[in-house]
């Protein structure tokens, strides 16, 4: 991977086109993802899959009748934006409405949410599902918290199949919800995942161990254990999901189990039915029915040497589900009828109306301080390349390491969006605004959303008509504060930007209001943010990837923190030049 494919900000684009022209029989290619060839029938839900790129058959794969409709896909290990999930939404829906259905990170809840808001305001019926299954995020009590894993498949499978029935989008939203109350999953690996374009993986085992209930986006496990054998792991994967039940099953005795084994991305097939003639037989020891068990690589972390074992626990209604016919380029079973039409031929990207090319009108100097705008993003973007390795690897102590090049996909789209709207001869507001956006595009992730965030509130609060002052300025990033809290429901402690944009957003509107000049004030309150990212080395984390590897993080800082600090430091060199 890391011989062939060395540009990891272009990877999901470029792996997109491939997968779209090398399936055609199955699905087409539209900005952002994937539809159906044949589309989605009048009068049917349309359900959206998506994620970051780096799990295929997730989520491209999964996309063809008698499963999703569609699939946004993200840049590596990053959620799509939510620009994306709209234009793929958009594409499959069929006039029933649309079930927005992801794993549940923070990057994923705050895109698709947003998406699901862009939609609605535009007249389309929406749901949104995170599936939770991977039991080893977040104890019993605390499903809400749980990340999703390979639990993916059967969520997405009982819903797709429930809208093909010609259910209303109420009720396969309801359909999802019951599968994912229903499903748990634990995984285990023995080696970390290299990204494309790294030279070392994001985290590595000792020899002889094995990391134990990891994530799928190269976060290590929560523990350690000795090497075990094949028989020994499936000992192991069993028991501890024989553990935590659903309510509704009170015993494995005599209950049906729709039964995944996973593999990570170098456990191989003949390896994993080593694994799974074990599982099984465990399986049936307790009494549990296997229904239909699939034994494969579902959901991959690119070369993660690991497995994971799910199981869905059905009723007769999520049995059906899991039973009726599918044809995906990456999971078939059953024969499906033909379709009513010929599939569509696989044809260009749909791409979003172009509403760029005009500009609100602008007073000269707001057009003169949109200049001063774009040498900032500019600077902004030069610290992030600077510093992209560091971040990635502040990131990857308790995350996925891909902080690093999420912000420098996101700093680089923002700047030259900036640029092109000041060659139009856009105002500071415009200027922020399109970077806003440029940068959630292209970044996705949460720190995409967030950045956006910032950007568009301090661009509001700027307009096009007034030149800026520094009172316009710190009631932005006050809003810009406000704004990312209430976005991504972090506050000061949770060991997150929050942690540094807080202090830096006070300091500013504090030193302003106190008469000092802009520059002098801004210097403050990037010392304020610095020192207090550095604090957050000392602080367990309790919200995003890390929180369930919180002792891991203690002695570093927080990746987003941090990136915030270098960041405020470089616009104040701006600052200081320009006055």
């Amino acid at each position: 991977m890391t011989r062939l494919f060395n540009d990891p900000t272009a990877f999901a684009d470029e792996a997109l086109e491939g997968f779209a022209a090398a399936h055609r029989r199955w699905v087409r290619s539209v900005t952002g993802g994937v539809v159906r060839a044949g589309g989605t029938p009048d009068g049917e839900v349309a359900v959206v899959v998506g994620g970051g790129s780096g799990h295929y058959p997730a989520f491209s794969g999964l996309v063809g009748r008698g499963l999703a409709h569609g699939a946004a896909v993200g840049n590596v290990f990053a959620s799509p934006s939510a620009q994306q999930i709209r234009s793929v939404a958009r594409a499959a829906h069929g006039g029933a409405g649309v079930l927005l259905m992801y794993g549940n990170y923070a990057g994923d809840v705050l895109h698709f949410g947003q998406a699901a808001e862009r939609l609605a305001g535009e007249g389309v019926e929406v749901r949104t599902l995170a599936v939770t299954d991977d039991i080893s995020s977040a104890g019993p009590g605390q499903p809400a918290e749980r990340r999703g894993i390979a639990g993916d498949l059967p969520v997405f499978k009982a819903a797709a199949a429930a809208a093909e029935e010609g259910l209303p989008l109420d009720e396969v939203l309801r359909t999802a919800a019951h599968a994912n109350a229903r499903t748990r999953s634990f995984g285990i690996a023995f080696s970390g995942c290299t990204l494309p374009g790294a030279g070392h993986p994001l985290f590595t085992v000792p020899e002889g161990r094995m990391a134990v209930g990891l994530g799928i986006h190269g976060e290590p496990g929560i523990g350690e254990e000795p090497l075990p054998t094949a028989d020994e792991a499936a000992r192991l994967l069993v028991s501890t999901l024989l553990k935590e039940l659903p309510d509704d099953v009170p015993t494995p005795e005599g209950a049906r189990a729709a039964v995944i084994l996973n593999g990570l991305g170098s456990v191989k097939y003949e390896e994993l039915f080593v694994v799974y003639r074990t599982v099984a037989a465990l399986l049936a020891d307790a009494g549990v029915e296997i229904v239909e068990p699939e034994v494969g690589e579902l959901v991959t972390s690119f070369d993660m040497a690991g497995v994971s074992l799910t199981l869905t626990w059905l009723d007769d209604r999520l049995e059906r589900l899991w039973r009726a016919p599918a044809d995906a380029p990456a999971h078939r079973k059953g024969a499906l009828e033909a379709p009513a039409a010929p599939a569509a031929a696989s044809g260009p990207r749909e791409e979003e109306a172009d509403d760029t090319a005009a500009v609100p009108t602008a007073s000269e100097e707001s057009r003169e301080a949109a200049a001063t705008v774009l040498t900032a993003l500019r600077a902004l973007a030069g610290t992030v390349d600077e510093h992209v390795e560091e971040l990635g690897r502040i990131d990857a102590v308790a995350g996925d390491g891909d902080h690093g090049i999420g912000m420098q996909r996101g700093s680089t789209a923002a700047h030259r969006a900036a640029a092109e709207a000041l060659a139009l001869g856009a105002g500071a507001g415009t200027v922020l605004t399109r970077a806003a956006d440029a940068w959630a595009d292209r970044a996705g992730g949460t720190s995409g959303a967030l950045w956006g965030t910032i950007l568009r509130a301090v661009g509001t609060a700027l307009g096009d008509q007034d030149a800026p002052t520094a009172s316009r300025v710190a009631d932005g990033v006050t809003e810009a504060s406000a704004g990312v809290r209430r976005l991504g429901g972090a506050e000061t402690g949770d060991k997150t930007m929050v942690d540094a944009l807080v202090p830096f957003a006070d300091t500013l509107a504090d030193a302003v209001a106190a008469g000092e000049p802009l520059t002098g004030a801004w210097d403050r309150a990037a010392t304020a943010a610095g020192s207090a990212a550095a604090a957050t080395a000392e602080l367990l984390p309790r919200k995003g990837r890390a929180r369930p590897h919180a002792e891991k993080s203690l002695g570093t800082p927080d990746a987003g923190a941090h990136s915030l600090a270098l960041i405020t430091r470089a616009v104040h060199g701006v600052l200081r030049h320009d006055h």
